[in-house]
């Protein structure tokens, strides 16, 4: 379950703007500040089945757009670069790898 809200977090951080505010709340209350679907569904005054099947389609939607655009696969393959990279590097390339970690 930890992996899973892991993942959806990742997702969520680079594809958010892609979904609609309701869908974004949604997303935010439940993996972010961990709401429950009761809560979720007693804020926005709907029922938990509500809650989600909303939350169920954005997290099918984030996972399209993972495989068509592929953000994360990337992201992960950068930082398993750096950390190689880290582990072989002197002082004068730690710096060079800590500033082009800054720019993510």
């Amino acid at each position: 379950m930890l992996e899973k809200t892991m993942r959806m977090n990742y997702l969520y951080d680079f594809y958010q703007m892609l979904l609609t505010d309701k869908q974004r709340s949604y997303m935010s209350l439940y993996y972010l500040d961990d709401y429950s679907l009761g809560e979720i569904a007693e804020e926005y005054e709907v029922s938990r089945q509500a809650v989600y099947d909303n939350i169920k389609r954005t997290e099918a939607m984030l996972e399209e757009y993972e495989v068509k655009l592929m953000l994360l696969k990337k992201f992960q393959k950068r930082q398993a670069l750096l950390d190689q990279l880290k582990a072989g590097a002197d002082e004068r390339m730690l710096k060079i790898i800590k500033a082009i970690e800054e720019l993510e």
